[in-house]
């Protein structure tokens, strides 16, 4: 029996092409975690309205999910991409008059256009990696190209931390107050210049992306294998896909794994602030660690999926990830925060394969199916400021468990229901007990 190749050869510039904008993704959304912190101590706000920074964010994938699928099924892959790189450009655009208007609403605004188009970017380029070849290696090269994620998000990290949290004024939040109160006109010099500071890397990202436009505008991509098929009316493909319980079940495990994600990657730095006296910027350190870990567990998981069926490392890994948020919760000092770290190790593959595992089989059906697990995203809109309120308010075991660590049994019970939904596809579709 011939060997499948993982990606053709006469695509392959194509395939890295199109794996490159995942990069781009995991940049934006790396760059904005840390804001959640930034927001909350320049305009004086509490956990849960800075948290609305992720409820925007992660919102524009709920709302232009299911448009971008359908416009994708009118048109193609490319045409999609192109949407979605236009979309996330003017987000990064609106930056400017958000700073210059010191507005908070604002800034949630050109965050859920970025998304708006990063929804665009993912439900077109997700499906059409899995289309970029033999279906028996899709999961794996999805895997592969999502490895690249993790790449931009280190950079979009890397930019938080020395260019803007590193660049913001060193004035506590206790001081900003007293300024807030005794001389409103110098706390407003602050906050403008540190407003400033946010906007300035996203203006360049902007800038980034419409050369991406360009260059994919100019590029001469394959047709996605389900583009050929003969369309199906969306009605009978949402009947399909809502009779199918591996999909459906699916979608729901995407969204408490999105949920867990942005929640352990958000909350580090509260953890690190109240946990251990850390200034955000050393804090986000421990999250560009945690980041280097996931990319490397992308790598080993996509080497290991040639051995392991998809459902079964998921299970296995959702598992993992439920200990080491066990050991944030419980150990105290650094050990809690390197049990925080350890998490990401354990998530690095569970988007694509749960993502491939979804699709598998779909066909034509992938583009819209794409949408719901696209649409499933919009877990982390909800779950960071659900977070964010119990940090404001847990104080259920004072000198016990702190608001912070009390907070992170949310992953915990993110990871307990994907292992459940692991342990189902494992005896459900490969017949594994």
């Amino acid at each position: 029996m011939q060997k499948k190749e993982l990606i053709p050869k006469n695509i392959i510039s194509p395939f890295m092409l199109v794996t490159s904008l995942f990069a781009l993704w995991g940049f934006a959304h790396d760059i904005t975690n840390p804001m959640v912190a930034a927001f909350k101590n320049i305009l004086l706000i509490s956990n849960f309205e800075s948290s609305l920074v992720q409820f925007a964010f992660y919102g524009g994938y709920c709302c232009m999910a299911i448009p971008a699928a359908i416009f994708i099924r009118k048109f193609d892959y490319k045409i999609g991409i192109l949407m979605g790189l236009a979309l996330y450009a003017m987000g990064c655009f609106l930056f400017i008059p958000a700073s210059n208007e010191m507005a908070f609403w604002v800034f949630l605004i050109a965050y859920f256009v970025m998304t708006c188009g990063l929804a665009f970017l993912e439900t077109s380029c997700n499906p059409y990696v899995l289309s970029m070849g033999a279906e028996e290696t899709a999961t794996r090269r999805l895997n592969l190209s999502q490895a690249f994620y993790p790449m931009g998000s280190l950079i979009g990290m890397f930019t938080a931390s020395e260019y803007i949290l590193k660049r913001l004024n060193t004035a506590t939040e206790a001081e900003r107050v007293i300024l807030q109160q005794n001389d409103p006109a110098a706390f407003d010099v602050i906050s403008k210049s540190d407003l400033d500071v946010i906007s300035l890397p996203y203006l360049l990202l902007g800038l980034v992306v419409l050369a991406f436009f360009v260059a994919i505008l100019l590029a001469k991509l394959p047709l996605g294998k389900s583009a050929d098929a003969v369309k199906s009316s969306l009605g009978s493909a949402f009947k399909r896909l809502i009779s199918n319980k591996v999909y459906l079940y699916s979608v729901m495990a995407q969204a408490f794994y999105v949920g867990v994600q942005i929640m352990c990657w958000t909350f580090i730095i509260q953890y690190g602030q109240h946990e251990l006296n850390m200034q955000m910027a050393t804090a986000q350190n421990y999250n560009i660690v945690a980041m280097m870990f996931f990319a490397s567990g992308c790598f080993i998981c996509t080497y290991l999926l040639k051995f392991f069926n998809p459902s079964t490392l998921l299970m296995t890994m959702a598992i993992g990830g439920g200990i080491f948020t066990l050991g944030a919760i419980f150990l105290q000092g650094m050990p809690g925060m390197y049990s925080l770290v350890a998490i990401s190790a354990c998530m690095s593959m569970m988007f694509p394969s749960i993502y491939g595992i979804a699709l598998k089989g779909l066909g034509e059906d992938a583009k819209l199916g794409s949408a719901g697990l696209i649409m499933a995203i919009g877990g982390g809109s909800l779950m960071p400021p659900i977070q964010g309120y119990l940090i404001d308010v847990a104080n259920w075991f004072p000198g016990f468990l702190s608001p912070v660590r009390i907070s992170f049994v949310l992953p915990l019970i993110c990871f307990i229901i994907i292992a459940l939904y692991g342990k189902w596809v494992k005896k459900t579709r490969d017949g594994v007990k």
